[in-house]
């Protein structure tokens, strides 16, 4: 709820649904998943969150607002879980099966982390990061730029002589497409995404490929917003 460049957002209304239940509702028809838990703040700011993980019925955990490596790890063991998938909460036009190739990919290759942007060609916005509890714990372990603390994975990806790392490509390049949700002209973006698409959120990221030809002044409402870097902390 304390985003500095759209304050709130995670419980912005898209198609008469919140923001944070329309990410939740696609990342649950991800295949291969044990559980779905959101992964939110102390701060008092986010109890709205905690009430929205009442209403939607998702398992919710609480942790350190900057440290978000550290809250990745501590959900972790709490979860027991023997690998994290993560998905950040300002994409709601995340594609459970592009999700689902970079688990697949993941699980195959015996991979420390896999991901479909660390040579980015998809979509800003379909981002999927899947690391072992090992590579999180070492992450944890010894991450100590703040960058690197709020990002959860930077240390993973940038030693790859400790981990084992696989990077799942896009068919073609589409990262120059924006579908996060960080600024005002994103959200626009996104919410005629969904009116245009019926608002059921059961589309794949196809239909929404196929949707801007057709309706190319989309484009145009965040064309000029700028991808923060991960050391803007």
């Amino acid at each position: 709820m304390g985003s500095t460049r759209l304050p709130g957002k995670a419980l912005a209304e898209i198609e008469g649904r919140t923001m944070l239940a329309r990410v939740v509702e696609r990342v649950r028809r991800m295949a291969g998943l044990s559980e779905v838990v959101v992964a939110t703040t102390l701060d008092e700011r986010d109890e709205p969150i905690i009430q929205e993980c009442d209403c939607i019925g998702v398992s919710v955990f609480r942790g350190s607002e900057n440290d978000v490596l550290d809250r990745h790890w501590q959900v972790c063991q709490a979860y027991q879980a023997d690998g994290v998938v993560r998905i950040s909460s300002d994409c709601p036009l995340i594609d459970p099966g592009v999700s689902t190739r970079v688990l697949e990919v993941f699980l195959r290759e015996c991979a420390d982390f896999a991901a479909n942007d660390l040579k980015p060609s998809y979509p800003v916005g379909l981002g999927t990061e899947i690391m072992t509890a090992a590579a999180l714990a070492r992450a944890w372990r010894e991450a100590k730029q703040p960058y690197e603390r709020q990002h959860v994975a930077p240390y993973i990806y940038r030693h790859p002589e400790y981990f084992r790392l696989i990077n799942v490509a896009a068919p073609s390049d589409y990262s120059h497409l924006r579908w996060t949700v960080d600024t005002p002209q994103d959200l626009e973006f996104v919410r005629a995404v969904y009116a245009r698409l019926n608002g059921s959120g059961m589309f794949d990221w196809q239909a929404v490929l196929d949707l801007l030809p057709r309706e190319p002044a989309l484009l145009e409402l965040n064309r000029n917003i700028r991808q923060k870097a991960i050391e803007e902390c």
